[in-house]
């Protein structure tokens, strides 16, 4: 037997390696150091990490009931506290986005080992046979059924109240960068100088998710307090072409982490009173309100930088008002029809 660990080791070329302590699964790792964001590679090695913990196998003996067994357990309350809930959907055990990120995570090490040769088939199943007869085409129950839940978003008091608790004008011009341009949290910190569009109003997002160029507008209110920060906050002779940096400790001068952000929203949202504020719920509020002023769906997606429109549709039910607005519309043009044929009736 192995001991799986979840170990950071130091890499040479692209991101830091991760091992897990089997040899095929960290020959994985490697391989998808060199083809995925770091950020991804960390999620499968702990994945992994867990999976083949419970599972307690060696990865060319696990099979599909392994597979199904281990979801199972991962949906059943923890020991000692079955009576504890989630308030947002009452479930005890794992969410269920966890556990289908972690069955894509074994899925993806089973796929690279089948094409080595390593092992025959991918212990994974694709789905659940579903009820009545098989017909072309017709897709198998997932393994894990999951409920899509419409992401929080921020109100216009509470966003005021945001800004309002922010003490420099780096951390305003972040915010701005979400709340404004829909960006990213990974796209904030990897903009580099050149990647401003001054005269036009824009940022060129180098390393979007996937990897994904794009180039996007920008409310000019932004640039205005990027202006101010340059000007009065960003230490003078850094090496850095990173625009976000730490301005004071050992760190000085050096790129803004992902911890160093979100301890600065943390405490905002302290200050603030707010209970929630996360990044990505800065970049929601600001697709919702876009989509509200009745930008296109389309455009939408472009500013968003999502692959597949069906991610830019949740925005459709996001705006209560556009909702309420279009059935108001909709309901006038029926109720109308049905007047006008009552009359004619008589």
């Amino acid at each position: 037997m192995w001991s799986p660990v979840f170990e950071r080791v130091v890499a040479d070329g692209d991101g830091p390696g991760y091992r897990v302590g089997h040899v095929l699964v960290d020959e994985f790792l490697e391989f998808a150091r060199v083809r995925c964001r770091p950020n991804t590679v960390r999620c499968y090695a702990h994945d992994l990490k867990v999976f083949f913990t419970v599972v307690g196998k060696d990865p060319v003996d696990v099979t599909a009931r392994d597979v199904l067994a281990f979801v199972s357990a991962q949906r059943r309350p923890r020991a000692g506290v079955e009576n504890v809930v989630r308030i947002s959907d009452g479930e005890a055990g794992l969410a269920v986005s966890t556990v289908k990120r972690r069955l894509a995570a074994v899925s993806s090490l089973y796929a690279y080992l089948v094409v080595r040769g390593d092992v025959e088939v991918n212990p994974v199943p694709r789905g659940l046979p579903a009820r009545g007869p098989r017909r072309a085409g017709k897709r198998a129950m997932p393994l894990v059924r999951g409920v899509r839940q419409l992401p929080r978003i921020l109100n216009p008091d509470e966003v005021d109240a945001l800004v309002g608790a922010l003490r420099t004008d780096r951390d305003r011009a972040m915010v701005q960068a979400m709340l404004l341009g829909g960006l990213r949290r990974c796209e904030v910190l990897g903009l580099r100088l050149e990647d401003l569009r001054l005269g036009e109003w824009r940022v060129f997002i180098d390393n979007g998710k996937g990897g994904h160029q794009r180039l996007v507008p920008v409310s000019a209110t932004f640039f205005a307090m990027l202006a101010d920060y340059f000007n009065g906050e960003r230490p003078a002779g850094v090496s850095t072409d990173r625009v976000f940096v730490a301005l004071k400790g050992p760190r000085r001068g050096e790129p803004l982490s992902a911890d160093g952000l979100a301890e600065v929203l943390a405490a905002a949202r302290r200050r603030a009173g707010l209970a929630h504020g996360t990044c990505h719920e800065l970049r929601h509020t600001c697709l919702t309100r876009l989509r509200e002023a009745g930008m296109p769906i389309e455009a939408v997606q472009a500013q968003a930088g999502h692959r597949s429109i069906a991610s830019t549709r949740i925005y459709l039910h996001l705006g209560a008002d556009w909702l309420a607005d279009e059935y108001r519309r909709a309901c006038e043009a029926v109720e109308a029809q049905a007047t006008v044929g009552t009359a004619v009736a008589r």
